[in-house]
């Protein structure tokens, strides 16, 4: 009888079926095919081309709007049979883009996509939509529940967010980016709600348990991997107005490849990331992935990033402790030049996709 073989381990994320760069240059041609800009009477759009948010500016007020789904970590929560974390993610990774320009988040609209509507999944998800509300300090204003089997055989879960600049603020867009500049990050929770199709095809291919835990792992590996993306949206708005912040970013789909969509042609050079937590590290080992594919793929265990200026660091770092981030710290800095460094893994990234 002739033995099964292992599925064999994707080495990228491009491999297990994620083409970021076919999904930008996808995306290049619906925004030429859409492009219309409405008469002055609805508002008047600002430009902030390939950021976290789009802004829009009605009579005195600026309005932010963004919109993302969970993505493939929902078959994660089906396998695990737990559905608050998702729906607790479906709101922050919103609410992290709507901080990523300064906008303090107001109301969130869910979409729930299925094939059949399962009241104890819906529950769970509301259970975990609550939390996440709770953290962003915004209210859930409506959603949309579309029962489409023939297109969707499980549950496909997102939403869209809608926040607004306080009186004062300007967008916070990275415009003011400088060399001498210091960058800030804040922990993540793990893996956030990226890089998952990948991490489903690893899992796989070694035949991992879900229900044990891996070697250092404090819990399942299932539960470890499912954990709900940190919501930075309150701590963000706390420091905003705060003078010397220059730039925001959530480190999300692209790892550090998000800071290029701050400013491009400037360097930014992470000489004093942290060690990444062991979910990461065994997660490297489990598939044989490259520093390269991890740190463009994962958030590497920093979830947010600001800029700020070099002299302002120290007053930010102790205002960050008080405000819900006593682990803050220096990351790295902004130089002359162009492009993401990781130089302790000899790591240059030149484009975001």
């Amino acid at each position: 009888m002739a033995s099964r073989r292992r599925p064999r381990s994707p080495r990228t994320y491009a491999a297990s079926g994620v083409d970021l760069a076919a999904r930008g240059r996808a995306l290049n041609r619906l925004l030429a095919a859409a492009r219309y800009r409405a008469p002055p009477s609805h508002g008047r759009l600002l430009e902030a081309p390939g950021h976290y948010a789009g802004l829009v500016r009605v009579g005195r007020s600026t309005l932010a709007v963004t919109t993302d789904t969970v993505g493939t970590k929902v078959l994660l929560a089906e396998r695990l049979d737990r559905w608050e974390e998702v729906g607790e993610d479906a709101v922050a990774i919103n609410v992290n883009d709507l901080a990523s320009v300064g906008a303090r988040p107001t109301a969130i609209v869910d979409t729930v996509l299925c094939g059949r509507a399962e009241p104890a999944v819906f529950e769970g998800i509301g259970r975990g939509l609550r939390r996440g509300l709770a953290a962003a300090r915004c209210s859930l204003a409506g959603g949309e529940t579309a029962l489409v089997a023939d297109i969707v055989r499980g549950v496909d879960l997102g939403a869209t967010a809608v926040g607004f600049l306080p009186p004062g603020r300007r967008p916070i867009l990275g415009r003011g980016i400088r060399p001498g500049d210091a960058l800030i990050g804040l922990a993540s929770s793990g893996l956030h709600a990226n890089g998952f199709t990948l991490v489903r095809r690893l899992l796989d291919a070694g035949r991992v348990p879900l229900a044990r835990r891996r070697p250092g792992g404090r819990q399942p590996v299932g539960r470890e991997l499912l954990a709900p993306t940190r919501t930075y949206s309150d701590i963000v708005d706390a420091v905003a107005d705060e003078r010397g912040v220059v730039g925001l970013a959530h480190i999300s789909g692209g790892g550090v490849r998000n800071l290029l969509r701050l400013r491009a042609d400037r360097r930014y050079r992470l000489d004093r990331w942290p060690t990444p937590p062991g979910l990461f590290g065994w997660l490297q080992r489990l598939g044989g992935l490259s520093d390269a594919e991890m740190f463009g793929t994962f958030n590497m265990g920093i979830g947010f990033v600001l800029a700020v200026r070099g002299a302002a660091a120290p007053r930010l770092l102790r205002r960050l402790a008080q405000v819900g981030a006593p682990e803050a710290r220096l990351v790295g800095r902004v130089l002359a030049g162009t492009g993401v460094e990781v130089p302790e893994r000899g790591l240059r990234f030149t484009g975001y996709a």
